[in-house]
């Protein structure tokens, strides 16, 4: 009588949701009279609501030992087992409910549940060997809805957002595991795994170490462990190489880095960049640009790959390429030092599209005066339509426009105002030179007017010699 006061007190209090005060008084009449089996059924579906599953599971399982014809307390034992992932036990359960009571609606939708749970546990395995973590994180969304408590779907979910780069959402699953349970080997993997994947490769260490101490035979920790190591120590081996200058030894090492773990995006972004960056030390400007490319394409945040691929584009004299970088980059950080990068880069882009009045010279940016002279004299005279008289119409408008091209060059390089303003990058317009009225036959005459002139005089058809004054 007193143990079926403590039930019924426990049942008031059960109704009002005052479940600890439910739990007591069932847990009353447990002590008072411990072999009756629908006591241990109140305390279970009482635990149940507090998220205790494990300690209703014994509840459950105890209720039925006592009285195997108990429906309930085999409908609990299902429901315990569901939700703690174990979906094989939890049929079990419920297929016992059915043949005690055929006709049970409760057991037939929580064993269709069970099944759907199995369902979705085979799709994650095979979808986890295909690497396709989408899915499998997909998979464990809807098993966690009927199996809240189950660590394992937790776990397989936050490797999987960890694998997807999707860091925060992993640590918050695993951080929440190792708040019920500090010693989850698991948990700390995945922990670990999420710091090492964020390049924090020391503390990752340190995870992977606390895991292997709760499991010895965890093997993804091991793995994970021995991998974090070798890239820690051939990362910082290779950067020793490029600070003392041996950057064939620095490019083996990170090349080594780079095949530890492909999966390790942002160090290997990383990788890439410093040895894109060894590459343009050693002038191999168009490797040095493809490094770049496979950093940013694992990392397009990653701001320094942008500025040292665009310094190579710069190099190269690929400007729209290096514009296009250089946006990039002042678009994420406006500095005025990436301001002014992109300023330079857009002066070289412009100054690219004109005509190269210096190549067309034959002649470097520092040559001096007499030197633009010079050229401007062999140049001329190699082009000079007269000289072309007798060869066919195509050639001798080729010539005239060579002609015409070195008389523009001279004009601009020979006048210090007009070289700075070209130079510069600026519009030689504002000086009032309009190419397409420009006579190069003035500028010719000009050049070889006077004592020492000279004059083409033809010997036969295609035939010329020069006749100095």
């Amino acid at each position: 009588r007193e143990a079926e006061a403590f039930k019924e007190q426990g049942n008031a209090y059960y109704a009002k949701k005052d479940y600890n005060e439910a739990y007591n008084y069932y847990t009353k009449a447990i002590d008072t009279c411990p072999n009756n089996a629908s006591y241990y059924g109140n305390r279970a579906a009482t635990l149940m609501m507090l998220g205790r599953f494990r300690e209703a599971l014994e509840d459950a399982q105890q209720s039925v030992r006592l009285d195997d014809s108990f429906v309930r307390g085999h409908l609990r034992e299902g429901k315990c087992h569901l939700s703690l992932g174990n979906a094989m036990a939890a049929s079990r359960c419920f297929q016992r409910v059915l043949e005690l009571d055929h006709k049970n609606t409760q057991a037939q939708q929580e064993l269709k549940n069970a099944t759907t749970v199995l369902e979705y546990e085979k799709i994650a395995e095979v979808d986890f060997e295909k690497r396709d973590f989408r899915k499998v994180v997909f998979c464990m969304d809807r098993a966690l809805e009927f199996a809240p408590a189950c660590h394992r779907f937790k776990i397989l979910k936050a490797e999987c957002l960890a694998l997807l780069g999707r860091y925060p959402e992993a640590q918050s699953v695993a951080s929440d595991i190792l708040r019920m349970d500090s010693t989850n080997a698991d948990a700390l993997y995945v922990r670990g795994l999420c710091l090492y994947y964020e390049d924090c490769i020391e503390k990752a260490v340190q995870f992977f170490v606390q895991a292997l101490r709760m499991a010895p035979d965890h093997e993804k920790a091991c793995l994970a462990c021995r991998n974090a190591k070798a890239l820690k120590a051939k990362k910082e081996d290779g950067n020793k190489a490029f600070k003392k200058g041996n950057y064939k030894l620095a490019y083996e090492l990170y090349t080594e880095a780079l095949g530890i773990d492909p999966n390790n995006i942002k160090t290997n972004a990383k990788l890439y960049c410093n040895r894109g960056t060894v590459n343009s030390k050693l002038r191999k400007l168009e490797e040095a640009i493809d490094d770049c490319t496979n950093a940013v394409k694992l990392d397009d945040t990653y701001v320094k790959a942008y500025l040292r691929r665009a310094q190579c584009y710069m190099d190269t004299e690929q400007y729209e390429d290096a514009v296009r970088d250089y946006e990039k980059v002042y678009q994420t950080e406006k500095t005025k030092e990436h301001k002014q990068l992109l300023k330079n880069a857009q002066v070289e882009l412009k100054k690219s599209k004109r005509k190269d009045y210096y190549k067309i010279l034959g002649v470097n940016k520092n040559a001096s005066e007499d030197e633009i002279k010079k050229a401007y004299r062999k140049r001329a005279l190699m082009h000079h339509p007269d000289r072309h008289s007798g060869a066919s119409a195509e050639v001798q408008k080729e010539e005239e426009k060579k002609f015409k091209e070195v008389g523009e060059a001279f004009t601009i390089l020979s006048d210090p105002k007009k070289k700075a303003r070209y130079d510069s990058g600026q519009d030689l317009e504002e000086d009032g030179l309009n190419m397409g009225e420009f006579d190069p036959n003035n500028i010719f005459k000009a050049f070889f007017s006077g004592p020492g002139g000279f004059s083409f005089e033809a010997s036969g058809p295609g035939n010329f010699f020069f006749q100095f004054g």
